[in-house]
């Protein structure tokens, strides 16, 4: 989940205390607002049907014991010391678990996978598979693709569910937070002010989200930080006045005598018992943004004893009340001192409000997560923040939520209900975490599997324990996030499936090199100026788009790119790393091919910045071919083919001389493209660096008479502009496919493509520099 505050410069994040500190202070506005607000709807959950609050304080204290024990052992004891863990470069989430998994074993369904990605520096390994046993496990895994769909569909599963949560949390935040106005207002009022209440500040929160909340980011910390001080004084409070011997319920004794007295009824409340970990994903799910150790500090110190006190103080007032005839009654509010209540309640609206801004990101940075999968129709995500990374924005999405968010206000007006949606949405990613956690511990820690297996079912057990307790509930309102997961499965899966098979026949259908090197002038073959960026998803081989181009309309550019835009398990690819660039043909033919690598959690910059940066990566492989005489590429096809490079770039400061008679594009043009260092992959051995400088005379002897000829032309070439040259797809199934295929292919997934934005919006292609070639696609 994508913080709104709290991302600071690297250099905060050295092992100094004072950087961990602040980190660990910044984290509260960030990761804990969903589960430091859940005091105020646990014990009313708990309690709203199935057991009721007796005078022996049984149920009370058993409730008690329960919440404290899954405290800590969920998000203290898996989350804080374990879970954390098991990072991708400092990333968490379950993108992040499924990500480590593909490294280590090869069952990624995406078929553009290359040598060349693992000599990325942040495509490391935990334990290198070279130097390592081949576990059975692993092998059984790698060999059966069955096994690779399943463990997508698991992912599929837990990416829906957080997208679930991001409708649910937001609802029952507020609605919890403003439901304070029923102790201090008549019961004709308060029914009709509460939900009215609630669904403008729910309009208010997701209006402001295309603003970006970097402006008043800062304050979510210090409300966070408030919030828990107060719930944690209240507590206090409550315990000395009302109970001081409260502590004895931390038993786990009455954990066994809560289940013996209430039995069914007891275990089924245990579905609101569960909402007192909502958000602990969220401790994961944010690491990259923080540190494990400021995150461990703030939970351990903070965040872990204002929760226990919080509900201890609740329950001490409980055990001596006992006259409570409505849900209201028994809520967070019911222990808060008349005097204190209003301000209690502004602070909490606040804290909801940052929760729920909390989770409303995070589904916005895993929606966009999935698109790096294939697994998500297009969408349009825009940056809110030039300067804080992670901030993003996606309108069709935002909109949708609210709506939805909404719905369920106003549906429900029930936080019994609201809770078993929310419980089970909760419950069944942390379900997919532990199973995946226990993948990574074979894959990728090289554990012993009986260990992996142990972790499994510990807390397997008690997840499946509080899931069975939320599934019951499913005509209580647990069947909303089932049926919003199918929802959403269905949709990733048609998307996701269709994708393959695009590929698949783009490579079954492209085109041999031999083709494109006959084109010429005897065939009436015009080369015109300018740069054409041909877009396809296929790393080899000239696509069947641009051979349709070039059959409807037979001319093309003077320099020619094949750019794929592929997605490599990581979670970033560094900008010196992501452009792999190689030759396609002769280099007179003046065509490559380029791929730009990203990793599952960028995000693509602006056309701008692209075509630049994609320019000077050319020019870089060029000086570099150049430069390293000895080992020229061949003069064969196929070393044109296969010849890939990496080129890294640091773009400099502009700077001009006054002796040179270059045009002002081709001076700016050069000085991009000094001082660079590049490394050669293939064929020269990798790890060699090399810096060039671009000379101001030209009668320099650095590069070779074609070499700068060939940058000419490449000047000359982006003075005449660029043109993008996208796919536009057409899509059917094979005649004589089975019913379920067509209803995916011609149906959902074509109903899809049309409503989704298309690639030169995700791409943020300028609509009077684009070109679109159909394609059918007969799958």
């Amino acid at each position: 989940m994508d913080p709104e505050i709290g991302t600071i410069s690297k250099s905060l994040k050295r092992n100094s205390w004072k950087a961990t500190l602040l980190l660990a202070y910044q984290s509260l506005g960030v990761v804990y607002g969903d589960l430091s607000i859940s005091p105020l709807y646990v014990f009313k959950s708990t309690f709203a049907e199935d057991i009721k609050h007796s005078e022996t304080n049984e149920e009370i204290f058993g409730a008690l014991s329960f919440v404290f024990w899954t405290l800590t052992l969920v998000p203290l004891f898996k989350y804080v010391f374990i879970v954390l863990r098991a990072d991708d470069n400092g990333e968490g989430g379950t993108f992040a678990l499924y990500s480590l998994i593909c490294r280590h074993a090869n069952v990624s369904l995406l078929p553009n996978r290359q040598v060349a990605d693992e000599e990325l520096s942040t495509y490391k390994y935990e334990c290198h598979p070279e130097t390592t046993n081949r576990s059975r496990i692993k092998i059984w895994l790698e060999k059966h693709k069955t096994l690779h769909i399943a463990l997508l569909i698991v992912v599929m599963l837990g990416t829906c569910m957080v997208i679930g949560d991001g409708i649910l949390t937001p609802a029952i935040s507020v609605f919890s937070a403003v439901s304070g106005l029923e102790l201090s207002m008549s019961k004709e009022h308060h029914e009709y002010a509460v939900v009215p209440i609630t669904c403008f500040i729910l309009v208010c929160l997701f209006a402001l989200q295309h603003y970006g909340t970097h402006r008043v980011g800062i304050l979510f910390a210090p409300i966070v930080l408030t919030w828990l001080l107060c719930i944690s004084g209240l507590g206090v409070y409550n315990i000395v006045k009302w109970n001081p011997h409260v502590y004895q319920a931390l038993s786990p004794y009455y954990m066994f005598k809560f289940l013996k007295k209430t039995k069914k009824g007891g275990w089924m409340s245990l579905g609101g018992i569960l909402l007192c970990i909502t958000g602990s994903e969220a401790m994961f799910a944010d690491l990259g943004h923080f540190s494990y150790t400021a995150i461990q500090i703030a939970f351990t110190f903070v965040v872990y004893p204002s929760l226990i006190l919080a509900y201890m103080g609740q329950a001490a007032y409980l055990s001596e009340h006992h006259s409570l005839y409505t849900s209201y009654q028994i809520g967070f509010y019911a222990s808060v001192p008349e005097c204190l209540r209003w301000p209690i309640i502004g602070i909490a609206i606040l804290a909801s409000v940052v929760g729920s801004q909390a989770i409303i990101s995070g589904t916005f940075s895993i929606i966009n997560q999935s698109q790096s999968l294939g697994c998500f129709p297009r969408v349009k995500v825009i940056h809110t923040s030039e300067k804080i990374h992670g901030q993003i924005y996606i309108p069709e999405i935002n909109w949708m939520l609210m709506i939805l968010c909404i719905v369920v206000a106003v549906g429900f007006r029930d936080i019994k209900h609201m809770g078993n949606a929310s419980g089970l949405a909760v419950i069944t990613v942390m379900l997919v975490t532990t199973c995946l956690t226990s993948l990574v511990m074979i894959l990728c820690w090289q554990k012993s599997p009986f260990l992996a297996l142990a972790f499994l079912l510990f807390f397997g057990s008690i997840e499946i324990l509080y899931f069975s307790a939320s599934l019951i509930k499913f005509l209580e309102g647990a069947w909303l996030p089932v049926l919003l997961a199918l929802f959403l499965m269905t949709i990733m899966f048609v998307w996701h499936y269709a994708t393959i098979k695009k590929y698949e026949f783009d490579l079954h259908n492209k085109v041999s090199l031999d083709w494109l090197l006959t084109l010429g002038d005897k065939l009436g073959i015009v080369r015109v100026p300018g740069i054409g960026l041909v877009f396809t998803d296929i790393i080899s081989g000239v696509p069947a788009n641009f051979s349709r181009f070039v059959t409807n309309l037979p001319a093309f550019h003077r320099i020619l790119v094949f750019v794929c835009v592929k997605y490599v398990p990581v979670p970033f690819v560094p900008p010196s790393e992501r452009y792999l660039v190689g030759r396609v043909g002769p280099p007179y033919h003046r065509s490559y091919r380029c791929i730009v690598r990203y990793g599952y959690r960028d995000v693509h910059q602006d056309i701008d910045s692209f075509e630049t940066e994609l320019l000077a990566s050319l020019s870089d492989f060029i000086q570099l071919e150049a430069s390293i005489t000895e080992q020229r590429f061949s003069e064969s096809v196929d070393s044109y083919e296969n010849g890939l490079t990496v080129v890294g770039s640091n773009l400099l400061t502009h700077h001009t001389n006054c002796n040179t008679a270059r045009s002002t594009l081709q001076e700016s043009m050069e000085d991009e493209l000094s001082d660079k260092n590049t490394v050669e992959l293939a064929p020269v051995s990798a790890g060699k660096k090399v810096r060039f400088f671009l000379e101001d005379n030209t009668n320099s002897p650095t590069l070779s008479g074609p070499a700068r000829e060939e940058l000419e032309d490449l000047l000359t070439a982006r003075e005449s502009g660029c043109a993008f040259i996208l796919g536009h797809s057409h899509v059917k199934a094979k005649p004589g496919s089975s019913i379920m295929k067509k209803l995916a292919i011609d149906i959902a997934y074509n109903f899809l493509r049309r409503n989704c934005r298309g690639r030169d919006v995700a791409l943020r292609v300028p609509p009077a520099s684009l070109l679109e070639v159909g394609m059918v696609y007969v799958l």
